[in-house]
């Protein structure tokens, strides 16, 4: 190429990045410098000229000096009345020509020494040591700024917790209640211990294990005993830590975690609440949606995209199910779905025997029986109604936990605490009274109802002013047509007992009464059993872990149905109300008789009420005439509540 004709500009001296700022570190370094030679120096040590040095020679207040080469230290004690009250205090002076120093110390009887100070310790004391306070000061202030830099930068790095088996202190053995959800956990934990043993006959492990369950079953309890069981690197994070403000995030963050996950493989890595990232994606529109769903994708792509994902299995937790992903629950992906329920009967009393370990029982505690006195109960319930009960026995003073304790306990985890600061009139006292028998009379000559366990007047929980406990005899997964409507029929028994007895009806059954409708509107509308609507289910449940008055709220029918739906409710609701009043005037006698005594004693178990009724308690704790025990799964266990 041709030689450019324009003239060339000098070259100019470029000064490197971060040699603008040098200029002021050596003067803040002078600074320092100066500082710590002069200013620290004299606020320590209180510098005077020689005369006055002379003076205090010759009143003999020189206590001891140190001849250097060019300056003389010492200490001076002032003496006589003047200097009453001074210190001594160290003096420097600059050092003067004077021959007869020496002699004159020596007649006033000071000590006095020769210093020469080395060159070396000059130069440490007055130059190296401020110079190193210096960089050290400058060290740790770049890096605290680096460590904000990182910090910035660092949206994108996993938060997941790595645990040590250790760390967990939960083993299988802990976890009671749920066989069949540790017997699948168990061949994921033995597959990491002894991977030889099925790769032989060519099997793999499930990539993904979802627990599956309603809140308070224990999932997150089993990810636990799985980290303690395994024995291999564990990552417990939960799903709503991936998702933030800044896009793109949560993808960066599932990348760094399956990249650590790799590194550490074989291990398991938790994520707890998948619902958080693993929502059905296309639902809803929106930049957060969109970053949910950016994550969510990535998170597939991790699972069983491109590359082989091999050695790192992914356990997570969630109660909303039908809100997950399709692709996210495929084969390849969440093979393997474990549900983890609530327990049954033999489960609760494991589940109580585990809890109860490490506290001092007494000797009547029957944990089976506390076990049948909860149906329904989760594991965190049970344990929450054990702790309630080591409480109750520490206020009373108690040294062991007594069965009385358990019940107290149950009663307060389903009704609320003791409101006894609530005073009733004896009119309303009287009245709620009666409220109450009114249930259990009903529930007592009722064929498919279930037993009476406890009457109460004695206010709880907000605005409970008593409460009829009724419990199941036996596990019961399925009702029939006759025990749903023997149920209806207890729960309106509180109002027809105030209406036959006192011939006005209060606000007191509005409880019974939401309940009671409830119950009618699913016996129309998801069981099939009314004649008009026949076998139309008009409810559109959204998801099997929520409470069926969930379904009631999504119906898809026509107005027309919606219309025969109300009457049928209607007709079932009136029927029940009009079979319970006729049972409570057939027994009236009895009625009062139970509401006076229920107004002395304030509390009746079932053994006082079928004493009341004349009826003795049979073998298996059922007084009933006919006996046909049995609970659903949605109203167990629940009281009566008169507000």
């Amino acid at each position: 190429m041709a030689d450019d004709p324009r003239p060339r500009k000098p070259d100019v001296l470029r000064v490197p990045p971060g040699w603008q700022n040098l200029w002021w570190y050596l003067v803040i370094l002078l600074l320092v410098l100066w500082v710590w030679q002069d200013v620290l120096y004299n606020a320590t040590i209180r510098t005077i000229s020689y005369s006055q040095f002379k003076q205090y020679l010759s009143k003999g207040e020189v206590a001891k000096c140190q001849i250097g080469q060019t300056e003389i230290t010492g200490q001076i004690a002032p003496k006589g009345k003047a200097a009453k009250g001074q210190k001594p205090f160290p003096f420097l002076t600059v050092r003067v020509d004077d021959p007869k120093l020496v002699d004159q110390l020596e007649a006033a009887k000071v000590k006095f020494t020769g210093v020469r100070q080395g060159l070396l310790s000059q130069f440490l004391m007055y130059w190296l040591l401020p110079i190193g306070l210096m960089v050290g000061l400058w060290v740790f202030l770049s890096r605290g700024l680096r460590g904000a830099g990182q910090a910035v930068m660092g949206f994108g790095k996993s938060r997941a917790r790595l645990v040590a088996d250790k760390e967990t202190g939960v083993r299988f053995s802990d976890v009671a209640g749920c066989d069949e959800a540790k017997y699948e956990l168990q061949e994921v934990v033995d597959f990491l211990k002894n991977p030889r043993r099925y790769t032989a006959l060519g099997a793999e492990i499930p990539k993904g294990v979802l627990l599956i369950g309603p809140p308070g079953t224990g999932k997150t309890l089993l990810s636990r005993a799985v980290a303690g069981e395994a024995r291999a690197p564990f990552f417990s994070l939960s799903g709503s830590e991936f998702v933030e403000m800044f896009v793109g995030v949560g993808a960066s963050r599932v990348r760094d975690l399956f990249a650590q996950a790799k590194a550490q493989a074989p291990c398991i890595v938790f994520i707890d609440e998948l619902d958080a990232i693993g929502r059905e994606r296309g639902v809803r529109l929106g930049t957060a949606n969109d970053e949910r769903e950016q994550t969510l994708n990535q998170l597939l792509v991790e699972m069983d995209g491109f590359q082989a994902n091999v050695g790192v299995i992914i356990l997570a937790a969630t109660n909303r199910p039908e809100v997950l992903d399709r692709a996210l629950l495929r084969p390849g992906r969440f093979d393997r779905r474990v549900l983890v329920d609530a327990p049954d009967l033999g489960g609760r009393q494991a589940i109580l025997e585990v809890h109860a370990r490490g506290k001092p029982l007494a000797e009547d505690v029957d944990l089976r029986r506390m076990a049948q006195e909860t149906p329904g109960f989760s594991g965190a319930d049970l344990a929450n109604a054990l702790n309630e009960a080591a409480l109750l026995a520490a206020r009373r003073g108690g040294t062991y936990i007594r069965q009385k304790d358990l019940e107290e306990a149950v009663e307060k985890v389903v009704a609320g605490p003791e409101r006894k600061s609530r005073r009733l009139d004896p009119k309303q006292r009287r009245r709620v009274a009666f409220h109450e028998v009114g249930h259990a009379l009903v529930a007592a000559y009722s064929e498919h109802a279930d037993e009476v366990h406890k009457i109460s007047i004695v206010p709880r929980g907000h605005s409970a002013l008593g409460y009829t406990m009724q419990l199941p005899t036996e596990e019961q997964f399925l009702l029939t047509r006759s025990e749903l409507f023997d149920r209806i029929k207890g729960l309106l028994g509180g109002r027809a007992s105030e209406e036959l007895v006192f011939h006005e009806v209060s606000t007191g059954a509005e409880n019974d009464l939401e309940r009671a409708t409830v119950l009618a509107r699913q016996m129309v509308c998801l069981y099939g059993m009314s004649s008009a609507v026949g076998l139309l289910h008009c409810g559109e449940r959204p998801g099997p872990f929520l409470p069926l008055e969930e379904a009631l709220s999504r119906r898809n029918c026509s107005e027309q149905t919606a219309h025969q739906v109300d009457e049928e409710t209607t007709k079932l609701l009136d029927s029940a109300y009009g079979e319970a009043k006729n049972i409570l005037s057939q027994h009236r006698r009895q009625l009062d008789a139970i509401a006076a005594m229920l107004m002395e004693r304030e509390t009746l178990d079932k053994e006082s009420f079928l004493q009341l009724l004349g009826r003795p308690s049979d073998a298996t704790g059922n007084g009933k005439e006919d006996p046909a025990g049995g609970s659903g799964p949605e109203m167990a266990a629940a009281p009566s509540q008169n507000a």
